[in-house]
């Protein structure tokens, strides 16, 4: 066997004698239970019963009080009504599709308005971009003279 020292490199090789596990065959009787129990690092640490609250329940739960809060046709965060994102439904994937909507884990799915409205703002944006450059640099290098 060999151990690292304290820089890391491997010291010389020794031999060892190393002690079987003890172990018995057969099955344990009620007394060396116990005693094993009375012995453990554990004891104590594992016996009271603690029934917590589940992550199922909490969920239920808020699932069980949104829609008390969306009552009444407010509207959502998202743009789209609380009665069509809450109950989905035809119009509901419709409007999640033209508007977009949120995921389980709050991640936010583009719709095909705002996807357009983007696609839109960029083409304006790059072709105002080009002819400011255009002008800049015309008028810097005097290339704007052809009559």
């Amino acid at each position: 066997m060999s151990f690292l020292d304290e820089k890391g490199r491997p010291s010389v090789t020794e031999r060892v004698f190393v002690m079987p596990p003890g172990s018995q065959i057969g099955p344990v009787t009620p007394q060396q239970r116990e005693a094993l129990r009375q012995g453990s690092l554990v004891t104590g640490v594992y016996e009271a019963t603690v029934d917590r609250e589940s992550a199922f329940e909490k969920l239920k739960g808020r699932a069980s009080t949104a829609p008390a809060l969306s009552a009444g046709g407010a509207a959502s965060g998202d743009g789209t009504s609380a009665d069509a994102a809450a109950g989905g439904g035809l119009l509901g994937g419709l409007s999640d599709m033209l508007f977009g909507s949120t995921g389980p884990r709050g991640g936010r799915k583009e719709g095909l308005a705002e996807a357009a409205a983007r696609s839109a703002m960029r083409s304006v944006g790059s072709a105002v971009g080009r002819e400011i450059v255009r002008g800049v640099l015309g008028s810097l290098l005097g290339g704007g003279r052809r009559r």
